[in-house]
């Protein structure tokens, strides 16, 4: 049973972060994994020239939505989804754990796949790895089950409800009793003028600062970070505790917001020239705690005589320093993702490789022909300073389907 207290050993637990060691020579440290539609490859990472080999593939019951590392042990949990919606006999929802092999980092099934309800976000563990945490927009919710001692997943403990549809979970690291489920909704102006609900916003009608996607917590950079359309903010969460209803809306003010700098950063370069579906993607802290980015997405396409393509925009990760002393984040380089909408990047637990996932295909423009730029990984070594520097792509065939997750592991 999770008592009040687990829960709140847990939700702490959260927000710190496991630390392993490896012996020099004895293997690589980390791998790189990457899904695309069901199929989750493992790559082979050499992070010194940021470069990346696949080395084998597993499948899972339906679209990979979200993966996450064991602390202490080598599993991956992975969320699945078919998209169908809540309740209809045809769903597949799927939590599955996989163990990790610690020579090459490949994957194997550690007991059948765990049915869920709805399609799942987010998923997190513990940094005790004691609870698997899941995610849920529609409908929202955030549901909870026991890690078993071998790493598999226990049956579900009774879900925690939201009021509006959530993107992600996360600690509040400023009260370790609570959990924080974020919002996925933005508000648009359709073409009647009336206000309606949507899970991205897109081009010029977007209400800007509505519908937060991402957001990072880190009591050490003393900053809430939170991602809206094209803007790093910090503002406002919505508190509940396990087992309970959600709480009031609270703020969160940060050091160098009460001297009167902006509560309010742009992410673009040309913040003043939006293209359609341009808005802000995932938030990664480097591992020493100095430089924050953020990744922009841009996929909107546009018709001229006959023929669809890419409608321009900004697609990059966007560098910002963390002030130590004040938390306050100041910008420090945009670079280009080399293909359309980054939906996730990941930065090596070393901290000098960061590798971006670009989402799919794209029919780009060039002169009187429109040609196929393919979804791609972009990797990047990462100087002492946190700038990046392009090291190359890899062209990833989708066969219609999309790049969805991607991230590092330690082994």
């Amino acid at each position: 049973m999770l008592t009040r207290r687990a829960a709140t050993t847990m939700l702490s637990g959260i927000a710190a972060a496991p630390s392993f060691a490896w012996a020099a020579g004895s293997g690589p440290a980390a791998v790189f994994y990457d899904a695309v539609g069901p199929k989750l490859t493992c790559w082979h990472a050499d992070i010194a020239n940021a470069t990346l080999e696949p080395q084998g593939s597993i499948t899972a019951p339906a679209l990979i939505q979200y993966a996450w590392r064991h602390p202490t042990k080598l599993v991956l949990y992975v969320a699945s989804s078919n998209f169908v919606p809540m309740g209809q006999p045809d769903g597949k929802h799927h939590l599955t754990a996989f163990r990790i092999d610690a020579a090459n980092g490949a994957l194997s099934p550690l007991g059948e796949p765990v049915a869920i309800r709805a399609r799942p976000i987010n998923i997190t563990v513990d940094a005790a790895g004691h609870w698997l945490l899941t995610a849920y927009n529609l409908p929202s919710m955030m549901s909870v089950h026991p890690i078993q001692h071998d790493g598999g997943i226990g049956e579900e403990i009774k879900p925690v409800g939201a009021d509006r549809r959530r993107h992600l979970c996360a600690p509040d690291p400023y009260d370790a009793d609570k959990q924080r489920l974020r919002t996925g909704h933005a508000r648009q102006q359709s073409n009647s003028g009336k206000t309606r609900r949507s899970r991205r916003p897109e081009g010029k009608g977007a209400e800007e600062g509505a519908g937060d996607r991402h957001c990072l917590d880190r009591a050490r950079c003393r900053i809430w970070l939170r991602s809206t359309p094209c803007r790093l903010s910090s503002d406002e969460a919505v508190d509940v505790r396990l087992g309970g209803a959600p709480k009031s809306t609270k703020k969160v003010p940060p050091a160098w917001r009460q001297s009167g700098s902006s509560a309010v950063l742009t992410t673009l370069k040309e913040p003043g020239n939006l293209r359609p579906q341009q808005m802000v993607g995932p938030i990664h802290i480097h591992p020493n705690g100095h430089v924050v980015y953020v990744g922009n997405r841009a996929s909107g396409t546009v018709e001229r005589d006959g023929k669809k393509f890419a409608a321009g925009g900004e697609n990059a990760v966007t560098a910002f320093m963390i002030d130590q002393s004040s938390g306050e984040p100041r910008p420090l380089q945009a670079i280009d993702t080399h293909g359309y909408h980054p939906r996730t990047f990941s930065i090596d637990p070393s901290g000098r490789m960061l590798v971006v996932a670009n989402l799919q295909q794209m029919p780009v423009r060039e002169g009187d022909n429109v040609t196929i730029q393919p979804a791609t990984l972009s990797t990047y070594k990462i100087g002492a300073d946190g700038r990046l520097t392009y090291v190359r792509s890899y062209d990833i065939e989708t066969n219609d389907l999309t790049q969805w997750w991607s991230g590092f592991a330690r082994l």
